[in-house]
């Protein structure tokens, strides 16, 4: 019996709901009969119209914030958007290009003597710095020493003939063509002391060059001659990076560009680029360079695998930090800046990108990026920028605040 009650209740209700909608008028905001009465297909036209991104008929701009909303309904001007800007200046942005190659000694000198002989002495050993008149080997004097000591003889000798004469000749005891005669002899017995010093002299063999004792190295006991080193000398100063540039990069490189090489240890060091070859390697199609890197105290080892980064030239950009790249609605990667108060989007071009934050194109030479608050403002809009530089620690901890 229950059950019948609610079921004649319930139909009684859409009965007259159906009655109540078929009238085609709804009374709102409780204001009743004639007071806010609107038509019920009204309702769906203006429910149609704010789907299409029109606005209502009650004046609200769906884009405005909840304090503009509510300045404009109290008749005050709107709070504008607190945000931080800093200023960044067009830099000069190094155009860097990376070659791997590995050290070579700028060169490798096989010491010879200028005679034969048996070594006696060997006065280096592998590994030893040298410098340009350094003893390396010592050959046996022989004869040498000998025929040092005649010609000492001879000339002195020759000497006393040409004195002798000359008193003669001063004295009217000699006729003077005869001096010309001793003094031929003279000269000839001097040039042969200086010929047997020499030969002496070569006997111990001195390095022309600086750098480091190598292999091959003579034993003592061996004989040498003008094919047979005594010592081998690798030159580390200057040290040399060499490397091969490729065809795509080959019209940015010239000799004199500034270079910075570090090695798989670890080591660094600052050169120059002294050699680009003029043909390209057949095989890779790439030109063999030569960068040229002071080594004085040797440090960098040659033969030891490399990588160069030169520098080109530079281009003008802009360096900033990551935080303050920001995408438009169109999804263009760029940054929001500040000009007259009015905020502007500007659309970058990254073209590195670096511990110290990303170098950027694209940008006026100077210009106020907002650095905080970006993500709350969109381009045409008017806000109240602080400048980084301008700001004091305590108010920029306000506006990071505010923006947030």
């Amino acid at each position: 019996m229950g059950k019948k009650v609610s079921y004649a209740v319930a139909t009684g209700l859409v009965v007259v709901g159906g009655l109540w909608l078929g009238s085609g008028t709804l009374v709102a905001g409780g204001n009743g009969p004639g007071n806010g009465e609107k038509p019920v297909l009204s309702l769906i036209d203006e429910n149609a119209k704010l789907a299409e991104g029109h606005h209502s008929t009650s004046g609200i701009d769906p884009h405005q914030t909840i304090a503009e909303r509510v300045a404009q309904s109290s008749g005050e001007a709107a709070p504008l958007q607190s945000v931080r800007t800093k200023t960044y200046e067009l830099q000069a942005f190094p155009i860097e290009v990376t070659l791997r190659g590995r050290t070579k000694a700028s060169a490798t000198v096989s010491v010879t003597p200028e005679t034969s002989g048996v070594v006696t002495a060997v006065n280096v050993k592998k590994g030893q710095q040298v410098k340009p008149g350094d003893l390396l080997c010592t050959l046996d004097r022989g004869v040498r020493e000998a025929q040092v000591a005649q010609a000492e003889a001879s000339l002195a000798q020759a000497q006393q003939q040409f004195d002798t004469n000359a008193s003669l000749v001063q004295k009217g005891l000699a006729a003077n063509n005869t001096q010309s005669q001793y003094e031929s002899a003279l000269k000839a017995a001097q040039a042969a002391l200086d010929s047997a010093r020499t030969e002496l002299a070569r006997t111990e063999v001195r390095s022309k060059v600086a750098g480091v004792v190598s292999d091959p190295l003579a034993e003592a006991g061996s004989a040498l001659s003008a094919a047979v080193p005594c010592a081998t000398i690798v030159q580390l100063d200057p040290m040399l990076f060499i490397a091969n540039v490729p065809e795509s990069q080959i019209q940015y490189a010239r000799t004199g560009l500034g270079a910075t090489i570090e090695t798989v240890t670890g080591l660094k060091a600052e050169g120059t680029v002294s050699y680009i070859a003029a043909v390209a390697d057949d095989a890779t199609r790439s030109f063999p360079a030569e960068i040229q890197v002071p080594n004085a105290d040797g440090k960098v080892l040659s033969g030891v695998t490399a990588s160069a980064i030169v520098t080109i030239g530079t281009l003008p950009a802009h360096l900033l930090p990551q935080s303050v790249l920001t995408l438009d609605d169109a999804g263009v990667l760029g940054i929001r800046a500040v000009e007259d108060g009015t905020v502007k989007f500007y659309e970058v071009n990254i073209v590195s990108d670096s511990r110290q934050g990303v170098w950027v194109t694209g940008l006026p030479a100077k210009i106020d990026v907002i650095t905080v608050g970006q993500e709350y403002v969109v381009a045409g809009q008017k806000v109240d920028a602080s400048n980084e530089a301008e700001t004091p620690a305590s108010e920029g901890t306000k506006s990071e605040a505010t923006a947030s």
